[in-house]
């Protein structure tokens, strides 16, 4: 790691576009219709679209830090329509019920575009989809069915690439094919979730920030200055839900470290491409996703060490050096030419991981207690959709509405159990991943078009297939 490399300080995003001074706590006890626990996206995109729908609505958000200080302001900026445990939910409602949860996610990207342009909010969004590549013949199996996949739940427009072709839009080293879709896009992570706080307060929501929530009980969200009392209470707090009473074994918070680039030259970018600004990702057991941002820097990201024990979160984005220089090297393994460039920015954050690998979104009608979550990394679309979802759940359950189309949706009041207690589930955890990166190694070492075994009973084991 370089010594001019900044090492957390919650993410280069924030270090781009600045800290914010964090709005007044709760003052004391208060009561409101709505009170919502987190203030990352999830949180902001609920309070936005039941204030719209209800304007009369009295909505209190409560954020433990300052709005999207958790994964919403240190993501990788991948707006795409990717969900956890779509093919889980085939399974369990039917190949049609799945195709109307992708359909759904599809139209989310265009849906996040178009509140940003009607909210004036410049989050440096471009639309040019998603890449995905294969570097091994393991990969390119893998890469051959998982479009297979996505062509088979209705996304028609999704388009196979060779070598070549995958070289006239990125020139990745080793890359022998991709697959790309058109719902996606990239964005800066920061600039949305702050715009979509000043658009929530300008609406009438409360905001109140350095208030972390203890506890969650029906009709009361308990802080350590008072108590907010309201009919529905919302835990939207993916990745630091573990924080919360009674909730440690809930959804394992999942750590994603990511580095930044210096700004790179046009000679530098002569010899990669990436004309189109897809945002990236490849076909390894542990992934990397990158993306080329605003002012021309890459920002890349994967797995570091993958949990901490006992459910433990960071410190303000600090990761470790080892984890810096595995990102650094999967990058020049990519494109070689950046050997030199300097890494700006190094941070971490957590994702909320369920025990089935499935998000969900629920309404608890006997308590007035919801919550939705367990993106497994895709949540800057997936938010989104949920906080329609809650919105549409909340309207119905309070007779202002009946159903819609989002609350018939498959991932709609799922169940999951609890991740296994300590020291098991860290354990647990370590060896997936040691699992993932062994099989990594072993399949480009390997000429066989077939998945590692290792790689085949992790997946088997964590419970993702």
């Amino acid at each position: 790691m370089s010594t001019s490399t900044v090492n957390g300080g919650i993410s280069f995003w924030y270090a781009q576009d600045g800290t914010p001074i964090p709005r007044e706590p709760l003052p004391g006890d208060a009561t409101a219709d709505v009170c919502i626990v987190g203030g990352g996206y999830t949180g902001l995109w609920t309070a936005y679209y039941l204030k719209k729908a209800v304007p009369f609505l009295n909505i209190t958000v409560l954020e433990g830090k300052f709005c999207g200080y958790g994964a919403s302001g240190r993501n990788g900026g991948w707006l795409y329509n990717g969900i956890a445990g779509r093919d889980r939910y085939a399974k369990l409602h039917g190949h049609d019920a799945a195709v109307r949860l992708q359909h759904a996610m599809n139209d989310t990207v265009d849906e996040v575009v178009r509140v940003a342009s009607e909210e004036n909010i410049d989050a440096d969004i471009h639309q040019g989809g998603v890449l995905e590549v294969a570097r091994t013949p393991a990969q390119l199996t893998r890469l051959k069915a998982f479009h297979a996949v996505e062509i088979a739940f209705g996304e028609k427009d999704r388009v196979l690439l060779g070598a070549r072709e995958t070289a006239e839009r990125v020139r990745i080293t080793g890359a022998v094919a991709s697959t790309w879709t058109p719902h996606g896009a990239r964005l800066h992570p920061v600039k949305l979730v702050k715009g979509l706080a000043d658009a929530v307060e300008a609406l009438g929501v409360t905001i109140h920030e350095s208030t972390p929530v203890t506890d969650i009980r029906p009709k009361h969200a308990i802080t350590p200055y008072g108590t907010v009392r309201a009919p529905y209470i919302l835990r939207c707090t993916e990745g630091f839900t573990a924080n919360l009473k009674g909730h440690k074994r809930a959804w394992l918070p999942m750590n994603s470290s990511m580095i930044a680039t210096e700004p790179l030259p046009q000679s530098v970018w002569d010899t990669i491409g990436w004309e189109g600004r897809e945002t990236l990702g490849d076909m390894a057991h542990a992934y990397m996703y990158a993306q080329r941002t605003a002012d021309d820097r890459i920002a890349l990201g994967g797995r570091g060490v993958p949990y901490r024990f006992g459910s433990r979160t960071d410190n303000d984005g600090r990761t470790q050096p080892a984890t810096i220089e595995a990102l650094r090297e999967i990058l020049v393994r990519f494109f070689p030419t950046t050997a030199g460039v300097r890494i700006d920015h190094a941070w971490s954050g957590v994702l909320g991981v369920p025990r089935d690998w499935c998000a969900t979104v629920t309404l608890d009608r006997s308590t007035g207690l919801g919550w939705a979550g367990g993106y497994v990394g895709s949540g800057v679309a997936t938010t989104n959709l949920a906080a329609r979802t809650l919105r549409d759940l909340i309207q119905q359950d309070s007779g202002q509405a009946g159903g819609t189309e989002l609350t018939a949706l498959p991932w709609v009041n799922h169940k999951v159990r609890k991740w296994e207690p300590e020291p098991m589930r860290w354990l647990g955890v370590q060896g997936m991943y040691a699992a993932y990166r062994a099989a990594d190694r072993r399949e480009a070492a390997a000429s066989t078009a077939q998945t590692d075994g290792i790689a085949r009973l992790a997946d088997r084991i964590a419970g993702r297939h």
